[in-house]
């Protein structure tokens, strides 16, 4: 997983974003990002696009731990509680997973445990390897 790892060091957004890769097992992966002034709105909370890129980050890497390529072709987020400052831990795991599809869900939550939005996602799976990393056995 550690490969994994490295691979996911090369999304530049993420980095920008101040997103971290923590864990990252097969069908799972955890990510976090320092909330602050730099990720709020115009009414000083955290931007939905910041919380989605967090979601989605976490939702790749976990779409993507079994070693082949694997692209979104939907996804969706429910907000549920406002986020100004501080910690935001994303959690996704795998729902389901064909040969071709594979279905995600990535609970966002604050320092304190509470859950501030739910993301669901869904890839297409390709047979590619990812780049730099030897083919996986699915």
């Amino acid at each position: 997983m550690d490969a994994i790892k490295q691979f996911f060091e090369r999304d530049h957004f993420a980095q920008r974003a101040g997103i971290r890769l923590l864990e990252v097992a097969p069908g799972r992966a955890t990510a976090q990002m320092l909330v602050g002034p730099e990720h709020w709105n115009g009414i000083e909370g955290a931007h939905g696009g910041a919380l989605f890129t967090l979601a989605d980050f976490a939702f790749a890497a976990a779409a993507n731990s079994h070693g082949t390529v694997a692209v979104a072709i939907n996804a969706s987020i429910a907000f549920v509680k406002s986020v100004q400052n501080g910690l935001v831990r994303a959690d996704a795991r795998e729902v389901a997973r064909s040969f071709k599809v594979g279905t995600y869900q990535v609970e966002l939550r604050d320092e304190t445990g509470d859950l501030v939005a739910v993301f669901q996602g869904m890839v297409y799976r390709k047979r590619d390897a990812l780049p730099g990393l030897p083919p996986a056995a699915s």
